[in-house]
């Protein structure tokens, strides 16, 4: 089976771009999806600094170009993309949960209601009130995954994905790889991701 990975956080509008369309990228291609939440923060930290100085003071045409640039991508991909009053988000929290949500089962249903929540309707997704919500939408018990969430395990398991995108060379999110080695950065990669991903099925088919 050849091996797909997909890094990403919900705090990002572009990784939800990527995130409504990868499962289906993912059934064409006939291969399974790994999962692997991240904190895109930490890794702004380590390796892209510079994107909160770009946010900070945003040039004035490539910020008008910006925002139509990703109204057209959410019209594209069919999803709803606003203007949370919060952002960035403080995202550690729900990005833990994403950890007890892939545990039972139901990861993508979580993350889609946490990018639902957050970009579509602007909760402000760090708040307690608002994962207890997600998680109940998807059918997680809330006071196991209160528990879960403040784990030394789960905390590890974010951190260590996080780190293991750094070294891998990865600056931030959403970024996939195929068969470990190929790296692809942003939610515009996905039509070579699919190129790749077949084309590496059809080797394996040959081999």
């Amino acid at each position: 089976m050849t091996k797909f990975e997909f890094f990403f956080d919900v705090s990002s509008p572009w990784t939800y771009l990527a995130f409504s369309q990868v499962e289906s990228v993912a059934a064409r291609c006939g291969v399974d999806i790994i999962w692997k939440p991240i904190l895109v923060g930490g890794v702004f930290n380590s390796v892209n600094e510079t994107v909160y100085e770009q946010r900070a003071n945003p040039h004035p045409v490539k910020g008008r170009y910006y925002v139509k640039d990703l109204r057209d991508w959410a019209n594209f991909c069919g999803v709803k993309i606003g203007n949370p009053p919060v952002f960035p988000v403080r995202a550690v929290t729900i990005m833990r949960a994403c950890f007890v949500a892939l545990d039972a089962g139901c990861l993508p249903a979580f993350a889609k209601a946490a990018f639902e929540a957050y970009w579509g309707d602007l909760k402000d997704i760090s708040q307690p009130e608002e994962i207890a919500a997600i998680a109940q939408s998807v059918g997680l018990d809330v006071g196991h995954l209160a528990a879960a969430i403040q784990s030394d395990d789960v905390k590890a398991r974010l951190r260590d994905n996080t780190e293991e995108l750094i070294a891998r060379g990865g600056f931030g999110s959403p970024t996939m790889f195929i068969n470990e080695q190929d790296m692809y950065f942003g939610n515009d990669r996905l039509v070579l991701v699919e190129a790749a991903l077949m084309a590496a099925q059809n080797q394996k088919t040959q081999a």
